[in-house]
């Protein structure tokens, strides 16, 4: 199978407009002014000068754009280490021109695709020549400050203050306007429209399908209430400085009943975990996730919670620590005494799910070009193996193949690529964690998603470098994927990405991800486009999640 060697990064829209300096206090305000420093010996030349408004500006870029694949320190994770000893040896011209245009080895053309001018491309090559801004922590107190219960849980109603069905909710990211939409599965109508932290990452609904839990880049997380006649933010915190994970916890059995008792939000900055009362989000506990990588046991100073999901069999969370290769489960029926077990996998965890069985968490390692799988039962490491570049399966999908039994799969980062593998230890152990499958996509893409009512699988080409091949959805037949897909340009403007099925799993919704959004409905069983959901309002729409298929981990 011919592949190809273009590997990118994801990308993000950043908010522009004079909002984008006041939210840089968001991201890490430390008031640090640079006029002229001196860096040491062997460096290229001496550093640039920047004024202290430059300077937010260029943190407010680089934690909105880059820090992702970066890091906060700037010493690399998906992305190289660009510190200002390492940047310092290169021209600006060279590094502008970098930034502007990207390069064959995975940088975003950030210029080329209109997301910086040449200013600002200008700006980043002078601030990643200087030493990386160092964020402040952020303790239980720090937290404690930003917590907002606006409506006490005694106030809010006992039921629904309307008729429609919950469970078909969707729960859409506007991500450049720093807010939330809840649409009506069934009527597609816009419900509310909300305020919630910066660049929210994803919607999780809880246990009981009531809430919506987001989590902003800026660390805020923010509880909605369905039950409300127009669903409302009911309370608020901000817990990191930089963030992209929440999870509620789920169990009920003979440990306890835990259903929406605690969330816990994953930090990038500072580096921790954070948990939160579920019902008001009041923090209440920090845990550091600094520690030692797993093979070579050094020590890390920015390991980076990934991936987060609330386990099916222990009142535990099964929580990715990128950098240091470690998942955890984190045993939440104590707060008091809070344990955890350790579980050695593979350095840079990513994105990840469950198989069909929800006893196996299948998570991305992309800087090894591997998936990794534990068990979340047995709660221990299984295997790892190696797919194409940089596997971003999100949180996956699975289904069942003719030939090969159960399966799951991923996209990828790095290639317009999807490796099929079997995830059937017991009734397949011949096919289990081995690659079945690889059929090429119309280029690199960021998620896949199938249902177990539907014949297909629907995947997006979002970070094709090819003109329009990003604005293209790819379908497979279960029955029939190696023949290969059905592609077809959805949209004359922006990027396509990210899928979700209704409840009923006959309609598939994608994203237009574009200053002017859309969302497009498609009918599963005929590909056919249904309507277009359009407006002002839709602000580069990106993840949509469905309530039911939230709560049941339907993917």
């Amino acid at each position: 199978m011919k592949r190809s060697n273009a590997s990118v990064h994801a990308n993000h829209t950043r908010q522009v407009g004079s909002g984008a300096l006041l939210r840089t206090a968001r991201f890490f305000s430390i008031g640090l002014t640079v006029l002229a420093v001196t860096l040491g010996a062997g460096f290229a030349s001496a550093a640039p000068e920047l004024t202290k408004e430059q300077m937010e500006e260029a943190k407010y870029i680089y934690y909105d754009r880059c820090s992702g694949c970066h890091g906060a320190l700037r010493k690399g994770a998906t992305g190289p280490n660009i510190t200002a000893e390492k940047m310092s040896t290169k021209s600006l011209a060279e590094l502008e021109k970098m930034i502007y245009d990207g390069t064959e080895a995975g940088m975003p053309g950030w210029g080329r695709t209109g997301e910086l001018t040449k200013a600002e491309s200008d700006l980043m090559a002078k601030f990643i020549q200087l030493p990386a801004p160092v964020p402040p922590e952020m303790n239980l107190e720090d937290m404690k400050k930003t917590h907002k219960l606006i409506v006490p849980v005694a106030e809010r109603p006992k039921k629904q203050k309307h008729k429609r069905d919950i469970d078909n909710y969707f729960g859409t990211i506007l991500r450049d306007a720093g807010q939330g939409a809840i649409i009506d599965g069934d009527t597609k109508e816009t419900v509310a429209v909300l305020t919630t932290g910066h660049a929210v990452h994803i919607f999780r609904a809880s246990a009981t399908g009531r809430y919506f839990y987001t989590i902003g880049r800026d660390g805020k997380v923010s509880l909605i209430d369905l039950y409300e006649k127009e669903p409302r933010v009911v309370a608020e915190t901000r817990v990191c400085l930089d963030a992209r994970s929440v999870d509620v916890s789920k169990y009920k059995g003979p440990k306890g009943d835990f259903v929406d008792k605690y969330a816990v939000v994953g930090c990038y900055w500072p580096p921790q975990m954070v948990v939160i009362d579920g019902q008001t989000l009041e923090p209440l506990k920090v845990v550091s996730t600094r520690s030692s990588t797993y093979d070579t046991n050094e020590y890390h100073p920015e390991p980076r919670v990934a991936t987060i999901v609330a386990s099916h069999h222990a009142p535990e969370w099964v929580v990715a620590i990128k950098e240091t290769g470690m998942v955890w489960l984190v045993d939440y029926s104590d707060l008091d005494n809070l344990t955890m077990t350790q579980i050695a996998t593979e350095r840079f965890l990513h994105d990840g799910g469950f198989d069909a069985t929800g006893r196996y968490l299948l998570i991305a390692a992309n800087m090894r070009d591997q998936m990794v799988v534990v068990d979340t039962k047995e709660r221990k490491f299984v295997t790892k193996f190696e797919t194409g570049t940089k596997p971003h399966p999100g949180r996956g999908a699975n289904w069942i193949d003719p030939e090969y039994g159960p399966v799951s799969a991923t996209t990828h980062l790095g290639e317009g690529l999807i490796v099929v593998y079997g995830s059937d230890p017991e009734g397949h152990p011949e096919h289990a964690w081995k690659v079945v499958r690889e059929e090429e996509t119309g280029g690199p893409g960021l998620f896949l998603k199938t249902h177990p009512k539907s014949e297909h699988v629907w995947t997006d080409a979002t970070l094709s470098k090819e003109e329009g091949d990003n604005r293209q959805i790819c379908v497979f037949k279960k029955s029939d994927f190696a023949a290969g897909p059905n592609c077809w340009i959805a949209s004359d403007h922006g990027k396509v990405v990210h899928f979700e099925y209704n409840k009923a799993g006959d309609e598939v919704w994608a994203a237009v991800w574009d200053k002017k959004g859309e969302l497009i409905i498609y009918d599963d069983k005929t590909l056919k486009e249904k309507t277009r959901i359009k407006g002002d309002w839709l602000v580069t729409p990106t993840g949509k999640w469905n309530v039911y298929n939230t709560v049941h981990d339907v993917y």
